[in-house]
């Protein structure tokens, strides 16, 4: 066998035995993985919001920062304490609001014994994530919740990697749990992701359209040089038609304009060139919906669209102004 050969079928192997080992991590949840959700969802609704504390020490401590920045990114305020740190000060960080959550696979390791004392000593809800039901840990948690024994994928027994998946993929569990529980909503979600394509693409409609005070609007008694006016003064490539600015009669876009092109389209009415039931959207829809509404047919793309609060227009969403959001 080629080193090729054998450098795939050992990158196989090792996923094989990591989905498995998640296979049989999805068969062991039982009501203690409940009992965490509730623990955890509780500290948020005491007189003064807990926060989760997640600890680990090596490979189950990365894990743990990352189930931490997971958790803190879905809602549920946390953030990592290493164990070595707390025993010499970073323990005033928790209170006995808190609840902590602490990862060892094999639940023995000394650095964790002045933690778990902690909570213990201050009736602080501790949940644990280990494989070793018998172990310090376990035997001291609230809530122990037991991963499967499976076997790591290193060949030598040693280096943590089918157990820091599971230890991972329990974080991610608990973290979409609490999420569905709290009842997160998209609009909340973005709080946490301002930037970066997370944010980009939980823009609302109301973040990006061009507000009625800004748009080009006639009545539907306009002729069409008085369409043709509105629509170079503000250059959205639309105008609406409307007699109160609320109620919608329709709209004039670039390829209406095309479609009627002819000697006397000044004198005509706007009525006779308009679209009379344009596209619309609600105001609290996600812009990256309005996106996919405009470009849904590859050969008839939308340049605007319409937005709605109840029964009124309040503004126009383009599908340029979309892209420059970057929404694509």
């Amino acid at each position: 066998m080629s080193k090729e050969q054998s450098n795939i079928e050992k990158a196989k192997e090792v996923l094989d035995l990591e989905s498995r080992a998640l296979s049989a991590l999805s068969q062991s949840i039982d009501q203690s993985f409940s009992e965490a959700v509730e623990t955890i969802h509780a500290i948020k609704n005491k007189a003064q919001i807990g926060r989760l504390i997640v600890a680990g020490i090596g490979k189950s401590g990365h894990v743990a920062r990352k189930i931490a920045a997971t958790m803190a990114s879905t809602g549920t305020p946390a953030y990592f304490v290493h164990p070595g740190e707390a025993s010499h000060g970073d323990m005033g960080m928790i209170t006995e609001n808190d609840a902590v959550l602490m990862l060892s696979n094999s639940g023995e390791n000394n650095e964790l014994s002045d933690l778990i004392h902690y909570t213990r000593r201050y009736d602080i809800p501790l949940i644990a994530i280990t494989s070793n039901p018998q172990s310090t840990l376990a035997k001291h948690a609230d809530t122990p919740l037991i991963m499967p024994k499976i076997e790591e994928a290193c060949p030598n027994g040693l280096a943590p990697t089918t157990s820091t998946t599971m230890m991972i993929a329990l974080g991610d569990a608990l973290a979409v749990a609490l999420l569905e529980r709290m009842g997160l909503t998209p609009e909340q979600y973005k709080v946490f992701h301002p930037g970066g394509k997370l944010g980009q693409r939980l823009m609302l409609v109301s973040e990006l359209m061009v507000k009625t005070q800004n748009l080009p609007i006639v009545p539907s008694t306009a002729k069409m040089d008085e369409a043709l006016i509105a629509l170079t003064e503000k250059n959205l490539g639309a105008v609406i038609i409307s007699d109160d600015s609320k109620t919608l009669k329709g709209i004039i876009t670039d390829g209406d304009l095309k479609r009627h092109m002819g000697p006397n389209l000044l004198e005509k009415s706007v009525t006779d060139i308009m679209t009379a039931a344009p596209k619309t959207i609600t105001h609290s829809a996600l812009a990256v919906e309005a996106m996919n509404i405009m470009t849904k047919k590859a050969d008839q793309y939308l340049s605007s669209l319409i937005v709605m609060d109840g029964e009124h227009f309040i503004g126009m969403i383009r599908l340029q102004d979309c892209l420059q959001a970057g929404l694509a």
